[in-house]
């Protein structure tokens, strides 16, 4: 079958008539294969985009940790900056979208990466593309240099811990006190397995290793620095997924919220946004993990320099802030996972917090909130797009919304 592919999936794949899913292609290009349930799995090329490069990386085929290598920088900028558009006009918003900041390449200091035993062997590595297969990525153009060194302890860990027949997930982390790696999907920890594991940890210089939570060795503490702070996340807890992105995130927040000085950190993790805010003005941080609010605390507590800092443990999706307790605050940073904040934006809305500085890793949950907040009478100022997953379809954004004749 020979088909025009008309434009790309929220997951990258190219999209022609009825619709067929094209792997690999893009806007424009002519392509011919065989289509299987409404998919081509192998096109022939036919027709190449002018946007269309060779992929940088040599594991691209195999591996499926990149979807998008195939195309321009500036395409996966404009299509990115267009997905989080797309977004905001499917909830009837239109904004301004100032530009995108791209992290980039071998910056990703956080991975979340599979291990298998194989019968000659072992590989640690990304799922192939649309495969549960395990590619492996020694010469990988994403992860910090760091991450890549670490992969043969990975294997060694992989070997000791693995099933024959089953996959460990393995969280690797860049911390200042080396790779803190979490573990989980292995076997049962028994004496022998810790003693393989806290070796392998060792010789390797890993800052700390859990298996299934459990602490095995930490050597180090696995520090990440916010602002003027050192935090140890807790193992495996939610981390930026590079330096140069939290940087982006941080900035636009700062620009956001503008001279605030009390301020709401919702959805507030470890205290990426809220510890360097703290620099400048009070923050009450709220967040639904526990040893994520321990964290940032512990931080604070040693932290010098820095504002008073009120902090909760609270389910932000059953339990949002309310109007009268937001009335308290000048600025709200609001950064939730995926599924957005729905409950808390129908309570922003009601509110009279005069600016709202929201980041989100979703543009369609983010587009849904926002027009929640915007029918309470808040505009949206402007957007801009944040790209740390570089070659992927994954999209961020920080948007500012105000209260027009809010106070401040």
């Amino acid at each position: 079958m020979k088909l025009t592919v008309e434009r790309l999936g929220h997951l990258g794949d190219g999209i022609a008539a009825g619709p067929v899913f094209v792997a690999g292609a893009l806007p424009g290009e002519v392509v011919e294969g065989e289509v299987a349930e409404g998919r081509m799995a192998a096109p022939r090329i036919l027709t190449p985009s002018a946007d269309r490069v060779k992929p940088a990386c040599p594991h691209y085929r195999a591996c499926g940790g990149c979807s998008l290598m195939h195309a321009t920088d500036d395409f996966v900028a404009r299509w990115k900056t267009e997905v989080v558009r797309t977004a905001l006009e499917g909830q009837g918003l239109d904004a301004p979208i100032r530009g995108i900041v791209t992290s980039p390449p071998r910056s990703r200091r956080r991975a979340a990466l599979s291990g298998r035993r194989l019968k000659k062997g072992v590989v640690v590595g990304f799922h192939g593309r649309s495969s549960d297969t395990v590619a492996a990525i020694p010469e990988c153009r994403l992860l910090r240099p760091e991450i890549l060194a670490a992969i043969p302890a990975m294997e060694e860990v992989t070997v000791a811990g693995a099933s024959r027949k089953g996959e460990l997930s393995l969280t690797a982390t860049l911390t200042e006190g080396g790779i803190d790696l979490a573990v989980s999907g292995g076997k049962p920890m028994d004496p022998d397995l810790f003693a393989a594991l806290a070796a392998i940890a060792g010789t390797a210089g890993f800052a700390r290793l859990t298996w299934e939570g459990e602490t095995v060795i930490s050597a180090r503490p696995a520090l990440q620095r916010f602002g003027r702070a050192r935090v140890a996340p807790p193992a495996g807890g939610f981390l930026q997924a590079t330096g140069e992105g939290e940087a982006a995130l941080l900035a636009l927040v700062t620009e956001a919220i503008g001279p605030a000085r009390r301020i709401a950190d919702l959805f507030a993790g470890s205290g990426t946004f809220a510890l360097p805010l703290l620099e400048r003005a009070e923050v009450h941080a709220v967040e639904g993990e526990a040893p994520a609010i321990a964290a940032l605390t512990a931080a604070w507590r040693q932290a010098e320099g820095l504002r008073r800092l009120t902090a909760e443990t609270r389910d932000l999706f059953r339990r949002p802030l309310m109007p009268d307790e937001l009335a308290a605050f000048d600025a709200v940073v609001i950064d939730p996972p995926r599924a957005g904040a729905e409950a808390e934006a129908a309570e922003i809305a009601k509110s009279a917090v005069p600016v709202i500085a929201a980041v989100s890793c979703n543009p369609v949950t983010f587009a849904r909130d926002a027009r929640i907040m915007v029918a309470g009478g808040y505009a949206i100022d402007w957007v801009e797009v944040v790209d740390q997953f570089r070659w992927s379809p994954h999209v961020e954004l920080v948007a500012r919304l105000s209260r027009p004749g809010g106070r401040m």
